[in-house]
C-alpha cells in the first residue's frame, strides 16, 4: 500500500488550515470506509489524510432556528438512531439503517457518503428528497450548495481540494409531510443497492396530494428528481390506478434517462415495484377518497 501521512483536526478552523496547506496534497477522513477500499485498487492520489472525526461540532445533529442541522461526520447509527431525525426526516433515518453491519454503521458517516458521490449512495436520495444544503466551507470562506448540485457525476462532486463538508441543513418538513426510503440489493442485507429510491407525500383535508417528491439513485448516474412523476401525482386523489400509473411512468422515464442497456428491463421492473410500494406506504388513507 502506497504511503501517505496522517493529521487528526481538532476544529474546523484546523482541518481547513490542514487542508489549506499547499505542501500537502490532502484529502478529508471521516469514516474512512470508502477510501480504505478505493486504496486497495489504486494509489492514492494524496499525500495527507486530515481525519475530522473528532471534530464535535461536526458530530452533533440539532434542531436550530427551524431547521435541522447534521454534522458532516455524523455516523450512520447516529442517523438511525436519532429522534429528531425519526420524526423529522424518517427517510434519512430509513436509509441509514440499510447501509450496512455494525462496523461500517458505526464508522461510516453523513459527509463520507455523499462526498464519495457513488451512485448507489443511500444518504443521497433522502437528502436531496428534504431539500438538504450542504454548508461548504474554506480558508476563503463558506458557501451553501443543494445537495442535489453538489455531485456532479459519478465519483465526481462541485467541492474544490481545500474545501470541507461542515454539515447539512434541512428545512423541517410540513407535520402532515410523510417520507421513505426503500432500496434493492443484490441480497437481502448489508448489500450495494441495485435501486433505491426517497419519497415524500402530503395531502390535503379531501385528500388530494398537494406535495410529492420522488428521487431515484443507483440506476441513474447521480440521484434525480423524477419531476414527472410528481406532476402526474400533484392535485390528485390517491387510488390504486394512479399509483399504478405513476410507477408506470417512473420505469418509462427511467428508459428515457439511461437509455438500453443489458439491464434495463430488471431495472425497469424493480423501480416500478418500489415506486408502487413507496406510494401505498406514504398514501393516508384515513382521509376521504384515498385509496
Amino acid at each position: 500500500m502506497s504511503q501517505f501521512t496522517y493529521a487528526r483536526a481538532h476544529s474546523v478552523d484546523e482541518a481547513l488550515a490542514l487542508l489549506s496547506d499547499t505542501r500537502e496534497k490532502s484529502t478529508p477522513l471521516a469514516g474512512g470506509t470508502d477510501l480504505l477500499v478505493n486504496l486497495r485498487k489504486m494509489p492514492p492520489s494524496f499525500t495527507r489524510v486530515v481525519d475530522v472525526r473528532r471534530v464535535p461540532e461536526m458530530r452533533q445533529i440539532k434542531l436550530q432556528d427551524g431547521h435541522i442541522v447534521i454534522g458532516a461526520a455524523v455516523s450512520y447509527t447516529q442517523v438511525s438512531e436519532s429522534a429528531l431525525l425519526e420524526q423529522h426526516a424518517t427517510c434519512l433515518a430509513q436509509a441509514a439503517r440499510t447501509v450496512g453491519g455494525p462496523a461500517i454503521a458505526n464508522m461510516g458517516t453523513l459527509g463520507g457518503n455523499v462526498a464519495s458521490a457513488a451512485s448507489w449512495a443511500d444518504a443521497v436520495p433522502p437528502l436531496i428528497c428534504l431539500d438538504a444544503q450542504a454548508y461548504v466551507c474554506s480558508t476563503a470562506g463558506a458557501r451553501t450548495v443543494p445537495v442535489a448540485h453538489l455531485i456532479a457525476a459519478p465519483h465526481r462532486t462541485h467541492l474544490q481540494p481545500d474545501e470541507l463538508i461542515a454539515h447539512f441543513v434541512l428545512p423541517v418538513p410540513h407535520p402532515e409531510t410523510r417520507t421513505v426510503f426503500l432500496k434493492l440489493g443484490r441480497r437481502n442485507a448489508q448489500t450495494l443497492s441495485r435501486v433505491n429510491l426517497a419519497a415524500a407525500l402530503r395531502q390535503d383535508e379531501a385528500g388530494r396530494i398537494t406535495f410529492a417528491r420522488l428521487v431515484v439513485g443507483a440506476v441513474v448516474p447521480i440521484a434525480q428528481r423524477f419531476e414527472s412523476v410528481e406532476a402526474l401525482l400533484l392535485n390528485q386523489v390517491p387510488s390504486s390506478e394512479l399509483m399504478t400509473t405513476a410507477a408506470e411512468h417512473a420505469a418509462r422515464e427511467l428508459m428515457q434517462r439511461v437509455g438500453k442497456h443489458w439491464a434495463i428491463e430488471y431495472d425497469m421492473r424493480a423501480l416500478k415495484a418500489l415506486v408502487l410500494r413507496a406510494l401505498r406506504a406514504l398514501v393516508n388513507t384515513s382521509v376521504p377518497n384515498s385509496a
